[in-house]
């Protein structure tokens, strides 16, 4: 199961919560960068980051919206966004793609630049970087709240046996904290389009059946790819026409509720079916020797049951037929409770059950019903 981090595992509202200037740049400088880049996103993230340097360092939206700035949107691609005003490119994004585009530039990174990111790695938060050009103005610490129920529902995958995996763009060490954090199996760090598509045909081509939820165009080549691919109500055009099935609610983590309802129907058709023929088996060998013994005596000693005439035997078997099929209705209807089980230990819990006991009742049943059929005079 691939989980988008950000809405999923966390609160998805990641705040400003830290300027880190890079040497030789002043905090002012590095607000004002950072603020300019951001004015125009409306992402959670770009709208946080401008109200905490209005907030914090006395900026305004007049200074921040600078004549003829076009504003550059974020890509899945590039990893960064921003703007670009008198031949100025003013840039917030994920580090590396920073650090690329600044060396790109014939800038040169601050020599402190890894032990922040580091820092705020190691914090559970995000790093972002922010640049004007090819000079690197410092990082944006970016602050994230696991969900306090999201452990215990992957404690309940891992029981299913289903695998989670955490898809995020943050990078490894900051990826790695929430994770261990949270409790997921495995998370892919720094994932585009691409790397998204990779994972799932690798893990389609060991014979797993891969689910995935998502709400973002850069989602909907994986939704499509994946055997089970959840698209958000609230999220874009693409990602519902990508996905097998829309969450209205648009809540993530309810595919934990889909996957036990899925498990649940073919639990109780699963367990139905090997009654059915268990109880067939059963009821037959019951009441075929029974019925043959006059014409062969030989079949004698299968008549284990001793069931007193052919014709009481084929009166029990249909009068035990026309129970049991309305004793199974509520069954059928509530289905089988479902437990967080691996298949394995299910598969054994349900053949001991519903098997064998598909076996054994028809023998008591019928038994039953013949003798009351023999004390009723028939």
């Amino acid at each position: 199961l691939l989980l988008d981090k950000t809405g999923t595992i966390t609160l998805g509202n990641r705040m400003a919560s830290e300027l880190l200037p890079a040497a030789g740049v002043t905090v002012g400088e590095l607000a004002m960068a950072a603020g300019v880049s951001s004015v125009a996103d409306e992402t959670p993230e770009g709208r946080s980051i401008v109200e905490f340097v209005t907030t914090k360092y006395g900026l305004t939206d007049q200074t921040l919206h600078l004549p003829g700035a076009h504003f550059i949107p974020f890509s899945a691609h590039t990893r960064m966004s921003g703007c670009d005003v008198d031949g100025l490119n003013i840039r917030k994004g994920a580090v590396d793609a920073i650090c690329q585009q600044v060396q790109s530039l014939g800038g040169d990174l601050p020599a402190n630049l890894e032990e922040a990111v580091n820092r705020i790695g190691d914090a559970g938060g995000t790093p972002l970087a922010v640049s004007q050009g090819s000079r690197f103005m410092g990082v944006v610490h970016l602050k994230d709240v696991i969900k306090a129920d999201i452990r215990e529902r992957f404690v309940r995958f891992r029981a299913m046996g289903i695998r989670t995996v955490m898809i995020t763009g943050d990078n490894p060490r900051t990826a790695a904290t929430i994770a261990r954090e949270a409790g997921v199996d495995d998370f892919l760090a720094e994932a585009t389009p691409e790397r998204k598509m990779r994972l799932i045909m690798e893990e389609q081509a060991k014979g797993k059946v891969v689910a995935m939820t998502g709400d973002g165009t850069n989602d909907a080549p994986a939704l499509a790819q994946a055997d089970v691919g959840m698209a958000m109500n609230t999220g874009t055009q693409a990602a519902k026409e990508a996905g097998n099935m829309i969450d209205l609610d648009s809540d993530p983590t309810k595919l934990l509720e889909v996957v036990e309802v899925g498990k649940q129907l073919l639990m109780t058709r699963g367990a139905l079916t090997t009654f059915s023929i268990a109880n067939d088996v059963a009821k037959y060998f019951a009441i075929l020797p029974a019925m043959f013994i006059a014409v062969y005596p030989e079949i004698a000693p299968l008549n284990i049951m001793g069931l007193a005439s052919p014709r009481t035997a084929i009166l029990s078997a249909v009068i035990f037929n026309a129970l049991i099929i309305v004793l199974l209705i509520p069954l059928a209807l509530k289905g089988v409770r479902y437990r967080p089980l691996g298949a394995a230990p299910l598969l054994r819990r349900l053949l001991l059950l519903y098997g064998l006991g598909g076996l054994v009742v028809p023998f008591l049943g019928i038994k039953a019903i013949d003798v009351l059929l023999c004390a009723l005079g028939f």
